[in-house]
């Protein structure tokens, strides 16, 4: 049964520059996850939760999201939009959405994907008028995230991304349910920097006003470029999400069963595509290609005999025949921050262009329309527009 009493409001205004170059073109809400953007998946946890009205915070190129989404018919929910012009924190998206909001609702982030019994069991509470409530889950980082103090089921603190030793493995899963009592309340915060619903919400723990449900489903988030790989995979797991209409598929093509292919890929003879694969409408992959755990955009093209392991390769980018775009752990620099043993060989910027027999590894980044002559080895960071000469 629905519940047409409760909405909820969706953060999707932000830009997400840990995941450039792939957010130079489209939100990061709107960077695809099994073929399909993450703010779909998220929508349609919320659907699948009988909450059939949605409020969503837009900002960053938001007309891609827009123009994805619509007024929300296609996934048999309500859509309307708000407007967060200026990225000042969650806090501040949230009060967005006051003027649309007149009772309990629910607010999610629109990159992070949960099972729908997250939904369900946020709605039921804040239904009843237990407000505010938020989901914790566990993670084997916690530290990247914010690590949750509780006193049974009462939130009592929670640190954002601690720097020092953590006594707990409970993060804050990012699914909160509230009542229009927490508008002014987001109001009366005061806090350095941007205003983030966190700063909120200790305050109410410190009012002993916040309560917790616990979380252990399918929580999947996107903060860096290789974590799009394992979010990808984890979906790809969950279902067979090949296109109904189906690829053309040449001669001696081997596929994973853990593999995504939208409708008019085209893959050539002798082509070995393997597990957490997924590949956007209008790819070509051409002959005895290898392509394995790898998100291909739409319109990309990998050329004959090259191997594509551990990758992204965004819209309209051309991997030249015989490049390869692989590699064990890699050391990856993201602002100021350095992650060891990461699992990414490289990526790839949209309509960028890498010459035959070119060289990708330890987790390059080539940004958009960049063109990479043939048989040249990149192993850092391109910016993009840049052309790389071999030599």
């Amino acid at each position: 049964m629905s519940d047409d009493s409760v909405t909820a409001v969706i953060l999707a205004a932000g830009e997400g520059r840990r995941l450039a170059p792939l957010t130079n073109r489209r939100p990061k809400p709107m960077v695809p996850v099994a073929n399909r953007p993450l703010l779909e998946h998220v929508i349609e946890a919320v659907a699948a939760a009988d909450v059939n009205r949605i409020v969503l915070v837009v900002g960053y190129r938001q007309e891609r999201i827009r123009n994805h989404f619509g007024d929300g018919d296609d996934w048999d929910v309500t859509i309307e939009y708000v407007e967060q012009a200026t990225q000042l924190g969650t806090g501040h998206a949230v009060l967005q959405a006051e003027p649309l909001v007149d009772g309990p609702f629910l607010v999610l982030n629109g990159d992070r994907i949960v099972d729908p019994s997250a939904v369900s069991r946020i709605r039921d509470r804040v239904s009843e008028g237990t407000h505010p409530t938020m989901a914790v889950t566990t993670a084997e980082h916690p530290r990247e995230y914010g690590v949750v103090s509780l006193d049974g089921d009462r939130v009592t603190a929670i640190d954002e991304k601690p720097e020092g030793p953590v006594e707990t493995n409970r993060i804050n899963a990012g699914v909160y349910g509230f009542s229009t009592a927490v508008f002014d309340a987001i109001r009366e915060t005061h806090a350095p920097g941007e205003l983030t619903i966190t700063a909120t919400l200790n305050d109410l723990a410190a009012s002993e006003s916040l309560s917790a449900v616990r979380y252990d489903g399918r929580w999947l988030d996107v903060s860096n470029l290789w974590d799009l790989l394992t979010v990808n995979a984890g979906v790809i797991g969950g279902s067979g999400a090949s296109d109904p209409e189906g690829p053309v598929l040449g001669e001696s093509v081997t596929v994973a069963d853990d593999v995504a292919l939208a409708g008019n890929v085209r893959v050539g003879p002798n082509v070995t595509i393997g597990g957490s694969t997924a590949i956007g409408s209008n790819a070509t992959i051409e002959a005895s290609a290898v392509v394995e755990n790898a998100v291909i955009f739409p319109d990309a093209v990998i050329g004959a005999g090259a191997v594509v392991r551990d990758a992204i390769v965004a819209g309209n980018a051309r991997i030249g025949p015989n490049a390869t775009v692989a590699g064990g752990p890699a050391t990856v620099v993201v602002g100021d921050a350095v992650h060891h043993g990461v699992e990414l060989a490289g990526v790839i910027g949209d309509n960028a262009t890498v010459g035959g027999g070119s060289t990708l590894t330890d987790g390059a980044v080539v940004g958009d329309d960049v063109t990479a002559d043939a048989g040249v080895v990149i192993d850092g960071r391109v910016e993009s527009g840049a052309v790389v000469r071999r030599g």
